[in-house]
């Protein structure tokens, strides 16, 4: 008996006590535990000391029989010969039973114990009369809270044994309850994706998707890590820290991670028979927490891939290679290799599937992908499974092909493009008038130079009258505007030439207003610079107070301040330009 799930094993002796030849050999569980059933298989009983050769199971289906009390489920095991009356046959019936334990109390702290119930029959409810008969409950502890005392029953350490009882009518129930102590790790997968993916270049990629829930006893209060890491045993009991994954012999290139990113907390070891993984979560899994990760580990092709009769065929185990993990629903993912038809799935139990399609890297068409899916699966379902499938072994040259004609498509690109002359024509008229503007800008940009120098020449009268003031040096003020005078003739030649230019060029239009009403202001603000430079030296020259000079020059300052902060937005608007 396990957390997850509880294990029956009957040993039926059966004997024909009628007169007319029997074929089938009725189970019957109640409804409850109907829906728990997770895997049955009957088996002819070889006996003791014998040489077990490989198990055939004898055929199971759900059955339906007349006058039988409609709160129990039947199943019927089909015999692998007619018995006739006298005749008798030994099988042997597991069954599994996942949710079988039911925590209680139902809430725990982080330092209590976990104690669970199981409940069953001292009976054994069958259909047929029953001679002998006895009951052995196996406990995963000895320590046992309670259990309900019958005739002949009996405790061995974990052990209860219950019987023999004889000659018990058909449908004989007698209740027991079995109140324990378990604080094995029950780990449920609520949900498990597998997805298996095959490619013929040597290699089974195998990815799961794991949303775990501890399915115990719910934990109640605070947690406190620091006081599971100094007493785990006392105060984390019901807790599990890891998990056993037996993963196939040849498995490599194992990771173990979840949404934040890989976990170091796993150990891997292995030799010939399998690859071993220690599963250990971020935090101790309690009771009603959750976890979800991912396991993906690669595989030799060799090993699961085989051919026969002209098809190929993957055989590999069903459910997860952890241990003792019991599944609410596994959906099992097959990728086949591109190009991959006629397919089919050989399995050993009933599994609803159906076929997707994968996009990958380079694929055209998309993977064929064929998907299994069952619920309330336990670890004996983790069985060998066939996909068998048709491949043409030219396809496994399509992705290859497609990256080397990638690859000399794009040098052949490549190469005519550093040979090709895609420069725009020198007699088209979107270069010509590429090449007209860009000679109005060079011309532009030199008149704005020119200003610039006529501006820093009437800055320099400026600064000579501000040491007229100063010195009194009459001389020295008339040898600046002598200068000056000369500088602004050359400047005002070299522009003539330009605007000239501007004015007879179609692309200038749109600037040649501005250009030329910033000439004409410059040329304004040059005649008021030298009058009221002439003014200042006249009154100096007849020895005027400063007084009366500033009153003489002020109106004309006035408008010099205004002519300048004209120029200086022109210029501003023509360089936007």
């Amino acid at each position: 008996m396990f957390p997850s799930s509880s294990q029956f094993n009957f040993y039926f002796p059966v004997e024909n006590a009628g007169a007319e030849t029997v074929s089938e050999f009725l189970l019957a569980f109640p409804e409850l535990q109907a829906k728990n059933l997770a895997y049955l298989m009957a088996t002819p009983h070889e006996g003791k000391g014998k040489v077990k050769n490989s198990i055939v199971a004898l055929p199971i289906e759900a059955a339906n029989p007349k006058d039988m009390p409609p709160a129990l489920t039947f199943y019927s095991v089909s015999l692998p010969k007619g018995l006739a009356e006298g005749d008798s046959f030994t099988l042997d019936v597991l069954a599994v039973f996942t949710h079988a334990l039911r925590p209680v109390p139902e809430q725990i702290t982080q330092a209590d114990i976990q104690l669970v119930v199981y409940q069953e029959s001292a009976y054994y409810l069958s259909p047929y009369a029953v001679k002998v008969q006895s009951l052995s409950v196996k406990l995963p502890d000895p320590k046992i809270e309670s259990y309900t005392k019958l005739e002949n029953t009996k405790v061995h350490g974990s052990e209860i044994k219950y019987g023999p009882y004889e000659n018990l009518p058909a449908f004989s129930y007698s209740p027991i309850v079995v109140h324990f102590e378990s604080n094995q790790p029950f780990a449920i997968a609520q949900e498990l994706v597998r997805e298996i993916e095959i490619s013929h270049w040597g290699n089974v990629q195998v990815t799961e998707h794991y949303k775990l829930i501890h399915g115990g006893a719910q934990s109640k209060g605070e947690f406190s890590r620091l006081d599971f890491q100094a007493r785990p045993n006392i105060r984390g009991a019901s807790a599990f820290r890891y998990l056993v994954a037996n993963l196939p012999p040849r498995a490599h290139s194992v990771y173990y991670r979840d949404e934040i990113g890989n976990i170091s907390t796993s150990h891997l070891r292995g030799d010939s028979k399998k690859t071993e993984l220690l599963i250990e979560p971020r935090y101790p899994m309690f009771g009603g927490w959750r976890t979800a990760f991912t396991i993906g580990y690669s595989l030799p092709l060799r090993d699961f891939l085989y051919e026969l009769e002209g098809k190929r065929f993957l055989n590999i185990t069903f459910s997860s290679p952890v241990v003792e993990l019991a599944i609410d629903t596994l959906i099992v993912k097959v990728v086949l290799p591109e190009g991959s038809c006629d397919i089919s799935v050989a399995a050993p139990f009933p599994v609803k599937q159906w076929q997707e399609t994968k996009i990958s890297h380079l694929d055209i068409d998309g993977r064929p992908v064929v998907v299994l899916q069952k619920t309330n699966v336990v670890p004996e379902h983790n069985q060998y499974f066939q996909v068998y499938y048709k491949f043409n072994r030219l396809s496994m040259l399509r992705e290859p092909l497609m990256l080397v004609s990638g690859f000399f498509f794009l040098f052949v690109a490549c190469i005519v493009y550093m040979h090709a002359d895609i420069s725009i024509s020198k007699s088209s008229a979107s270069y010509l008038a590429k090449q007209q503007w860009e000679e109005v800008q060079a011309a532009i940009q030199q008149v704005q130079n020119i200003i610039s120098r006529c501006l820093a020449t009437h800055d320099k009268l400026e600064a000579s009258l501000r040491d007229l003031s100063r010195t009194g040096d009459v001389q020295a003020c008339k040898t600046a505007r002598k200068a000056a005078d000369g500088l602004l003739k050359e400047l005002s030649k070299e522009l003539k030439p330009l605007l000239a230019f501007l004015q007879s060029s179609p692309s200038a239009a749109q600037v040649l207003p501005k250009v030329e009403e910033l000439v004409a202001k410059e040329r304004e603000l040059q005649e008021k610079v030298m009058v009221k430079h002439s003014t200042v030296v006249d009154g100096y020259e007849k020895k005027s107070g400063a007084r009366d000079i500033e009153n003489r020059v002020a109106l004309q300052q006035q408008k010099l301040i205004a002519l300048r902060q004209e120029v200086d937005d022109l210029l501003e608007f023509i360089d936007e330009i």
